[in-house]
């Protein structure tokens, strides 16, 4: 039983970097909101510590102001006299009510808003508490005559409520201008932040100059001179790079060429035999050895910067005149060539023609030699070149850009033309896109090079 391959399985999401300025701004909101949270709830506390004070005050004083009037009233009134209810004055809501009872706890007087279920049970002397009230008792004439001041523990609770929620009032509408205040410093304190990652990031891979940001707190100013230690020894093996390979690729071509023309003599002079195939054979790899050190000097200005120029160039007659070259040489008749009236870009002259010259030769030396080579040139500075041929596998289609990669191919070539191209396109900001399958072909390989925006 054949099983279908198994899909490889897609990479993980990357988390979203956070934000520094998000994090500071929350963080501080919701540091300051907590604190506020927690000093008002203390407040509240202690608050309802003092009403509970003020209210148990209240009970006192009127227990004690109460009392002396009611045993004067009692006495006055005689034995066996039925409870009094004393009259409500006004229309006020009263929050204390009061009984007054005998040694014996029979009820004697009480309040006209007394629930009489609350005073059903005689209490201790002093402050005790029910279900719903707070009840303070005081007796006088020896414990002869007692009474009962009780107030509803729902009213202190409002009251407690009450003042809480007035010191919340205002830090609810502080609050928000709290938050955008905070946002609005860690904006402006991480100001110098935002510019510097603005700054390394608007860089291409050829800038190495120093960074130059201004305004830095202390804590980024290390950052800084980090990145441009880092970016000057990077820029010091650059070029020691560079300079080794234009020197040696240019040193070696007098003595190339001397050598190669003293081969070609050789060769003039040698009789048929084993002696001219060598000679032959030593001509054809120093010939070799001299397209090598050209595309060494080619790579070496690629890589060395320059590609723009200040001024827009046409680049009509530059492509048809690297046209003219090649049509001197074999393989010109498959050249198709389709240019427009006109093509302006800042592509230096010089970098372009290197650029079109290697594109055009890698397609003349690694597609089917029966089958034309197209070449067109866009408006825009688009420049395509495409040739059939066998396709190019993904994986070395990938590694095509890299220095003497051939992808396996045998025929003759210094695997750098695609190397030399990339550098000039990444030097310039273009887009090199490589494409095998050639687009709406079944075989053959595009080389795409669009300028930037």
């Amino acid at each position: 039983m054949n099983l279908p391959p198994a899909l490889p399985a897609s990479p993980p999401a990357q988390p979203r970097p956070r934000s520094l300025r998000r994090d500071l701004a929350w963080g501080l909101g919701a540091g300051l909101a907590l604190l506020w949270v927690l000093a008002i709830t203390a407040a509240g506390l202690v608050a309802r510590e003092e009403l509970d004070e003020v209210f148990d005050s209240a009970l006192r004083e009127t227990a004690e102001r109460i009392l002396p009037l009611a045993v004067i009233e009692l006495i006055n009134a005689g034995p066996d006299v039925p409870a009094k209810r004393i009259t409500r004055v006004g229309s006020q809501e009263k929050y204390l009510t009061y009984a007054v009872r005998d040694v014996d706890g029979r009820l004697l007087m009480y309040s006209s808003d007394a629930d009489l279920s609350v005073f059903a049970t005689p209490g201790p002397t002093g402050f005790h508490d029910t279900a719903d009230h707070r009840i303070f008792a005081l007796s006088a004439v020896s414990g002869a005559y007692m009474i009962e001041v009780a107030e509803p523990l729902k009213h202190r609770r409002e009251a407690a409520l009450e003042t809480t929620a007035t010191l919340f009032a205002p830090i609810l509408l502080l609050l928000p201008f709290s938050l955008l205040g905070i946002a609005w410093f860690t904006r402006n304190s991480l100001r110098p932040v935002a510019a510097l990652s603005a700054e390394v990031h608007d860089r291409d891979a050829s800038d190495l100059s120093p960074l130059a940001t201004e305004g830095l707190q202390s804590e980024l100013l290390p950052i800084r001179d980090a990145v441009n230690r880092l970016m000057a020894r990077l820029e010091r093996t650059i070029e020691a790079e560079r300079s080794f390979t234009a020197n040696a690729a240019h040193e070696l071509r007098t003595p190339v060429a001397a050598t190669l023309a003293q081969t070609q003599r050789l060769i003039a002079e040698a009789p048929p035999g084993p002696l001219r195939t060598r000679a032959e054979t030593l001509e054809a790899e120093l010939k070799r050895v001299s397209r090598l050190s050209e595309k060494l000097l080619q790579l070496s200005r690629a890589e060395g910067g320059g590609v723009l120029s200040s001024s827009q160039v046409d680049l009509v007659p530059i492509l048809a005149l690297v046209a003219q070259d090649f049509a001197r040489a074999n393989g010109a008749e498959r050249l198709d060539l389709t240019l427009p009236a006109e093509a302006l870009s800042h592509l230096d002259p010089e970098a372009f023609a290197i650029l079109a010259r290697n594109l055009i030769e890698n397609a003349l030396i690694h597609g089917d030699p029966r089958t034309p080579i197209t070449v067109s040139l866009g408006a825009d500075g688009t420049l395509c070149v495409r040739n059939h041929g066998s396709v190019v596998p993904p994986d070395a289609l990938a590694r095509l850009t890299e220095r003497f990669e051939r992808a396996g191919s045998r025929a003759k070539g210094s695997g750098l033309g695609l190397a030399i191209v990339d550098s000039i396109a990444n030097g310039a900001g273009a887009r090199l896109a490589l494409t095998s399958p050639a687009p709406g072909s079944e075989d053959g390989f595009q080389a795409e090079l669009r300028p930037a925006s």
